[in-house]
This record gives structure tokens, C-alpha cells and sequence, in this order.
């Protein structure tokens, strides 16, 4: 079934005239779509016209109908028959997008583009967590966290940057948490809320890879932007609780962690995947471990099983420049592997889209929609 709706009303603009086509699966009736005057069908796929400047809408609606996206493709690059797609043609297809829950935007899709053409129907992020044995999930609970103490500090924004984000290292070698590439761990902020009841945690994407930053399994590290922000009625500078208390953490202070969670992001078993992410701001977090354990000599001697041998692809959307995270690493993987790693920026503030607009991610992705 196609449903081209979407792309109605595009801009007349250069970017409002770039169509893609999702296509989803799994759509179906709930709360938010009852209303609408149409059914949705739960089976079968279903192919959506969008606008690039509305695809962060599209795939928010997507997600409220419990859908799940199996391709994006250029439609310029989608054979049409009487203006509606024909499932079944020859595409390629990314496997799936999936976001993380570190409050920040961030996206992974893989692709293997040595599958046989007949196999359309790539596997999904979610279908490829089953693959993955002994994924460790909730070794530490809310109600008995882990007491582990902070390491090290550091600012990641550099001079004339805006806000502040930093990269934080807790030691864990008294206990037993173990985790992967992809997965998040719980903070429990001291202090009690609003209620008069116990702060609750906060969920942190790692940005570590198993091993920790020194490949020692010692450690797990985050990346914390402080939330700050003006309440709208009082004018009032509000700070967000659990960023505020682990920016301003000091070495041998202690903390609460609960977890690991997460197998949605686990990266793909085949080391020979192509690995595309697209992340902004603190969202890069769990994509350094990726990288990490990718490109790194020391993670590759803790690791001579894993040799990856695809192409990972970075979109990371930042306001300016000093608010590149991770830039100096990041920039040293690209040059030393420049055939297996490749690195975009998206800076709003000082980069324009083809309209004269701020260069956001998405307009990044149309840009290189053909090569993705």
C-alpha cells in the first residue's frame, strides 16, 4: 500500500521539492490515530512520500502509530508506476533506525550491501539484538544500585562554545557491572523531588566501550550536557537535577547506577556491516564506543575476534565548533582510516542549507541522500 499524503503541501524550495520515500511496517490503530478518519492496517507494508523538511515530523508520527522504518530512499531513485511506488524493485535499503534515550537525538542504521539482491528485506536493529548471546540487562536495580566513584571530570566544549558538556569517568571495579557497546546505565540523583519522594534515575547513554577508557574493565564513562534552561512563567534559571549533580562531581565522590538496559542499539554482529549514524550534540555518546571499539589499537588487542571490516558513517549536528565533541579523536580515526570511517558535520550556527537556512542534520542527509 502507498500513501503519498505526507509530501503534500512540500515548499516550493529547492529542499521542499526533495522527496523521499519511507517505507514502514507495522503501523497501526492507538490512541493518537483513532482519530483519524481512516483505518490503519497492522500488516503489510506501507510506502509514505515525505518532504525532506518534514522527515523529523514523519518519523514522529511513524513512531506514535507503532510503526517501524525499513527504508528511506531519494524518490527520484524509486521506480514509480503512475506516480506510486511498486514494492518489490530493485532498491537498497538501510536496516533500520533506532533512537537512544540519553536525551539527545541520535540515530544508527546498518546495511550489508553483499546480501543477495533477491533478500529485499534487510534485518533490523531490533530483529539483530535476539543474535546477540549474554547481553547483560539490569545487573543493578533501583532499589540496590551500585555505589561506584567518579574517576575523572573533564570539559568537552571548547573556548567560546556554548553551554557545557562533559565526559565522565566512574570506577566500577568493586562490583559486577558489565555492559555493551549501545547500552544505557541509570543515575539516581541524591535528594528528593518536588513530592517530598526519593529522586528517580535518569537514564545515560555510555560512551565507553565494554572495556572502558582504559581497557582495563574498570571503568564506565558518560558524556553529560548540563541542562539549563529559563522557566517559561517566572523567568527563573532553571538546572536540570541529574545533570547539574554529575557535572559537578569530583574524583572519589560517590554516585548510584542501576543497569545496564538497552538492546536496541546493540551494533550488528557482521563486522563487515556499514554502519550509518546520525547524532547531535551529547547523542555521539554511545557512537564513540562504536568507534572505540571499531579503530582503536588498544581495543583492537583486547579484541581479536572482532575486526571491523564495513564503513561507518558520522552525521553529527552541533551548534558551533568549539561544541564538537570528541574532535580530535574522532578527526584522528578519520585520517587514519579513511576507508572505513567518514565524518559530516552539521554546524547550525555557522553553516548554511542550500536555502540559506542553518545546516541542520536532516538537511545533511539530504544532501548525501544518493550515498546513503
Amino acid at each position: 500500500m502507498y500513501n503519498p499524503n505526507a509530501a503534500e503541501g512540500a515548499a516550493n524550495t529547492q529542499s521542499g521539492s526533495r522527496v523521499f520515500v519511507y517505507e514502514v511496517q507495522g503501523l497501526r490503530q492507538n490512541t493518537q490515530t483513532d482519530k483519524a478518519s481512516y483505518p490503519i492496517r497492522s500488516s503489510g507494508s506501507v510506502f509514505i512520500q515525505v518532504p525532506y523538511d518534514r522527515m523529523n515530523q514523519e518519523m514522529q508520527r511513524i513512531t506514535r502509530m507503532g510503526g517501524k522504518i525499513l527504508s528511506i530512499q531519494p524518490l527520484n531513485g524509486h521506480n514509480q508506476t503512475n506516480g506510486l511506488a511498486t514494492p518489490g524493485t530493485d532498491t537498497t535499503k538501510t536496516d533500520n533506525a533506532a533512537t537512544s534515550t540519553d536525551h539527545e537525538e541520535s540515530a544508527v542504521a546498518s546495511s550489508d550491501e553483499k546480501q543477495p539482491k533477491k533478500e529485499k528485506k534487510g534485518t533490523s536493529m531490533t530483529q539483530a539484538k535476539a543474535k546477540h548471546a549474554d547481553v547483560p540487562v539490569n545487573i543493578y536495580r533501583p532499589n540496590a544500585p551500585f555505589i561506584g566513584k567518579c574517576i575523572s571530570n573533564d570539559e568537552l566544549v571548547g573556548e567560546g562554545g556554548i553551554g557545557t558538556v562533559r565526559h565522565l569517568k566512574f570506577d566500577i571495579s568493586a562490583g559486577d557491572l558489565r555492559y555493551l557497546e549501545g547500552q544505557s546505565i541509570g543515575i539516581i540523583p541524591p535528594g528528593i523531588d518536588k513530592n517530598g519522594k526519593p529522586e528517580k534515575l535518569r537514564l545515560y547513554s555510555i560512551a565507553s566501550t565494554r572495556h572502558g577508557d582504559d581497557v582495563d574493565d574498570k571503568s564506565v564513562s558518560l558524556c553529560v550536557r548540563q541542562l539549563e534552561y529559563k522557566h517559561p512563567e517566572t523567568g527563573e534559571t532553571v538546572q536540570g537535577v541529574c545533570s547539574t549533580f554529575l557535572c559537578h562531581l569530583k574524583p572519589e565522590d560517590e554516585l548510584k547506577i542501576t543497569g545496564p538496559v538497552g538492546k536496541e542499539m546493540l551494533l550488528p554482529e557482521d563486522t563487515n556491516a556499514n554502519v550509518i549514524m546520525l547524532a547531535t550534540g551529547t547523542g555521539i555518546a554511545p557512537f564513540r564506543a562504536y568507534l572505540w571499539r571499531m579503530f582503536k589499537d588498544a581495543e583492537k588487542a583486547a579484541n581479536p575476534d572482532y575486526t571491523f571490516g564495513g564503513f561507518a558513517w558520522l552525521v553529527f549536528g552541533i551548534p558551533t565548533s568549539p561544541n564538537i565533541l570528541y574532535k580530535e579523536e574522532l578527526e584522528e580515526i578519520q585520517e587514519k582510516y579513511p576507508d572505513h570511517f567518514r565524518m559530516t558535520y552539521a554546524i547550525s550556527r555557522e553553516q548554511k542549507n542550500p536555502e540559506g537556512g542553518r545546516m541542520y542534520i536532516q538537511d545533511r542527509v539530504a544532501e548525501h541522500a544518493d550515498e546513503l
